[in-house]
């Protein structure tokens, strides 16, 4: 029973960490976009933002709880370079101001008499206090699963279980006919949608949070840590999968009540106002602070960590003070920008981190073999980065006709074929290669 319970909160605090704004509104614009075709373009999302996840838990659990371990396998250069990209990423650079600005922007402005919602001052304020909050937290990681997994998630969960539990019994409408691509590839525009959760690389960070969580609960052995965190990753995962499936539905019956938004944060303001009336953006606001609290701190906490392994003359809190400060300054140029300026970079990285993992639970085919990692990254890198590219208008008209000859590339998925033949060539060297 005590082993269940003590597992179960570090479980519900790598939930908790996952858990951000960007969970919370992603799903219901895909559930009124999707329409008709809810269930194949939620499949689609849940394996990017469900499964992928958990196998990236497993990986990284077996790594001793290390993304660099991971990256190093590939060459050790590429191990910081990558490890440090993808820290400052979902980070001080895009995923933690993300936090502070929807945390204002949704959370705190419909609260705001009229006039203010829009003010810089408001958002400035508001972010002061949000990450003085983040940084009194982070300043003791040990105490994170009975600050997080104890507290804040319960809580967070009972608000979205009342949502859900609401849109059930008192449905706002019907769903509509699918739009977008969600009418010819409901399933890859679901997969790719799930991308914006950043969900696969907070798994291969939150790793060290959680194995520094369990070693400060007493836990030193190395198997019991990894079937520890493997056991937190399913709880994170269900829960992932009851909250994101929820909102969906929430969005998918949605229309005939409020009409089409193209945000999700509008989606879920507006529905709410349905659903519970002028209580409505009171239980957002409490949505929205209790998921960006939770996974700011844990964003905060592993990025002062990792760095300050990699550089230990720095202390661990100089870090956390550093981070917080970058962040705050980010969150106040807006959320537009933030998202703007993050999903370039996030299309270059997403897909290497994805074939990263993929490869590290087959290693033992190939027995750490590096030209098979570097087989596969690199056709996926040439790939990703066009992506990104073409997100920033920059485009080559002679290279995208090539990429174009690759199955998936209208879905932005372009990188699946050639990952998977460079992988293929990279075994067949290594097996050419064994005595």
């Amino acid at each position: 029973m005590l082993f269940m319970k003590e597992n179960l909160s570090v479980g519900l605090l790598l939930f908790a960490l996952f858990l951000g704004a960007g969970n919370i509104i992603f799903p219901p614009l895909l559930g009124q976009q999707a329409g008709e075709n809810i269930a194949v373009a939620m499949l689609g999302f849940l394996a990017t933002g469900v499964g992928l996840p958990l196998l990236a838990i497993v990986a990284v659990a077996k790594a001793g709880g290390d993304l660099q371990v991971l990256a190093n396998r590939v060459n050790p250069v590429f191990g910081v370079m990558f490890t440090s990209i993808v820290y400052l990423a979902i980070g001080p650079f895009f995923a933690m101001p993300r936090t502070g600005s929807v945390s204002y922007e949704i959370g705190i402005a419909p609260l705001l008499p009229e006039g203010f919602t829009h003010h810089s001052v408001s958002l400035f304020i508001t972010s002061v206090l949000f990450f003085a909050f983040i940084l009194y937290l982070s300043l003791n990681p040990s105490k994170l699963v009975d600050r997080i997994g104890k507290i804040l998630t319960p809580a967070l969960l009972i608000v979205i279980l009342l949502l859900a539990i609401k849109s059930f019994i008192t449905p706002m409408g019907q769903a509509q006919q699918a739009v977008g691509s969600y009418v010819i590839s409901p399933f890859a525009e679901g997969f790719v949608q799930g991308y914006l959760t950043m969900d696969v690389l907070g798994a291969l960070v939150f790793g060290i949070v959680i194995l520094q969580a369990l070693k400060d609960k007493g836990m030193t052995n190395t198997k019991q840590q990894i079937n520890t965190t493997i056991f937190a990753g399913v709880i994170a995962a269900i829960g992932l999968a009851f909250v994101y499936i929820s909102l969906s539905y929430i969005g998918n019956t949605s229309v005939e009540s409020i009409g089409t938004f193209d945000n999700g944060g509008s989606i879920i303001a507006q529905s709410v106002k349905v659903l519970f009336g002028h209580f409505g953006s009171i239980i957002l606001a409490i949505i929205i602070l209790l998921a960006c609290i939770s996974t700011a701190v844990g964003l905060l906490t592993a990025n002062a960590q990792y760095f300050h392994r990699l550089l230990p003359k720095i202390p661990y809190k100089v870090f956390l003070y550093i981070f917080t400060f970058f962040s705050l300054a980010i969150t106040n140029v807006g959320l537009t920008k933030i998202t703007n300026a993050s999903l370039p970079v996030l299309l270059v990285i997403y897909p290497l981190a994805i074939v990263l993992m993929l490869l590290s639970l087959l290693d033992h085919f190939f027995k750490g073999g590096a030209i098979v990692y570097i087989s596969a990254l690199i056709p996926t890198f040439f790939v990703s980065l066009y992506d990104g590219f073409k997100e920033v208008a920059i485009t080559l008209p002679f290279y995208e006709r090539m990429l174009k000859a690759f199955p998936f590339y209208e879905q932005n998925l372009g990188w699946l074929i050639p990952a998977s033949i460079g992988a293929m060539i990279g075994y067949i060297i290594y097996l050419s290669k064994r005595p």
